[in-house]
């Protein structure tokens, strides 16, 4: 890989030409094989090597989905009606027969899934795969094989997830440490105290084994009241006691779109002075206060989670679609409320998934997204089909579409 710096006749050059990056900034960007050699302002000199005019369209780094399941997914395949479900183990039970009747197209649906992600801009997923006594360590080892498919396309973290519990579920702790020693990056957890019935001892499993393996760790929290407010104290008295630190994340957290004022400043410096980020995907129902927790110092990230399973019938894969969704249910009208939206599936995903390098700068790696946008508000407002991705310097994927319509309608006054 060449160096930043390097003699312009030993490397091939390209420059997207007047492009406009997140703050509004019309740029040229001038790529050295798979490195940003430089952005400067647009028309600033003549362009180097071959070039291509971005017109204007929004540049942005690679999306980051920080919180999916394809292991689970019915996408790609027939239509499944939902099937609604009362308790979350009442779900993990229907979902279990659904899985059962269609695991002999579970890769191709988890491999058209995360196709469609990198068609969005998606370079970085992390990916929650069931561990329990029924499937064993087989969506995992689906999973990896994915992750070295797509190699070079997007980076994939996995999440070893005991979606029917740890201490309730004898042997789960063991599949957990095999999941870690073959390739899982991050344990995963679920409702200590309601789904185990073991606050302590679940705790205890999954901290043991992200320190044991050197793993991060990602909890499903969707518990609200006081067993929320003991799980996050528990969570964050472990990160002390283990130094784990900005390697802890929450999902869903829904207890925190519940509390009273003073808990809820209080758990947030909790989560701030311990670098706990919190996931949310904006469904129905109480939701973290995305705003309220950022002003607070914490690090709130977004993932679509399910994407038409057995949980929920909603979903594209659309990091973009996923922001417009959860600036919506916390009213994050204004452009700016649109651009800190836009963060949760770009540089504050980023921060908690531990993804180094992300971001547009000299020196950099040459991996972005060319939005049919004009700003980012827009890009979150109305997620655009045109997208352009390049990785490594070079295009992947390209969706620049021109709409046309052959309606022959003409507004005239009766029609404004």
């Amino acid at each position: 890989m060449p160096t930043v710096g390097a003699e312009r006749n030993d490397v091939s050059l390209t420059t997207l030409r007047n492009g406009r990056v997140r703050d509004g900034r019309p740029v040229d960007i001038e790529i050295a094989d798979a490195v940003i050699r430089e952005i400067r302002p647009a028309g600033s000199r003549p362009a180097a090597g071959t070039s291509e005019d971005l017109a204007g369209r929004l540049v942005l780094p690679p999306l980051v989905n920080g919180h999916a399941h394809l292991d689970k997914t019915f996408f790609g395949g027939e239509w499944q009606p939902h099937v609604p479900g009362g308790s979350i183990r009442e779900r993990i039970e229907l979902e279990k027969a659904r899985r059962a009747e269609l695991d002999h197209t579970a890769d191709e649906r988890a491999y058209g899934l995360a196709r469609t992600m990198v068609e969005f801009g998606t370079g970085t997923l992390r990916a929650h795969v069931d561990i329990d006594p029924d499937v064993g360590l087989g969506g995992l080892k689906r999973m990896l094989r994915l992750r070295e498919a797509f190699a070079g396309y997007l980076d994939v973290q996995i999440v070893a997830f005991p979606q029917s519990g740890i201490v309730s579920a004898p042997g789960v702790a063991d599949l957990l440490a095999e999941a870690l020693r073959l390739g899982a990056d991050v344990v995963g957890g679920l409702d200590p105290s309601s789904l185990d019935g073991d606050l302590d001892g679940h705790l205890d499993a999954v901290f043991a084994l992200a320190v044991r393996h050197g793993a991060g760790i990602d909890i499903h929290l969707h518990e609200d009241g006081p067993a929320a407010l003991a799980e996050y104290r528990a969570i964050a008295d472990r990160v002390d006691a283990h130094g784990l630190q900005g390697a802890v994340a929450l999902s869903h957290a829904y207890g925190l779109g519940l509390l009273g004022e003073r808990d809820f400043d209080d758990i947030a410096a909790v989560l701030a002075d311990r670098r706990i980020s919190i996931m949310t995907n904006g469904p129905a129902g109480p939701v973290p206060p995305v705003l309220a927790l950022v002003e607070r110092g914490v690090n709130v990230f977004s993932g679509t989670d399910n994407i038409r399973d057995s949980w929920w019938p909603f979903g594209s894969g659309d990091p973009l679609d996923l922001a417009r969704t959860v600036a919506h249910r916390n009213t994050l009208f204004t452009d700016d409320g649109l651009d800190l939206a836009l963060g949760l599936v770009t540089d504050r995903a980023a921060t908690a998934l531990g993804v180094r390098d992300h971001g547009l700068r000299a020196g950099g790696p040459a991996d972005l997204v060319v939005v049919g946008a004009d700003s980012t508000a827009e890009a979150v407002a109305a997620p655009p089909e045109a997208r352009d991705v390049l990785r490594a310097g070079r295009w992947i994927s390209r969706r620049s579409l021109t709409t046309r319509s052959d309606v022959p309608f003409t507004p005239s006054p009766q029609h404004i």
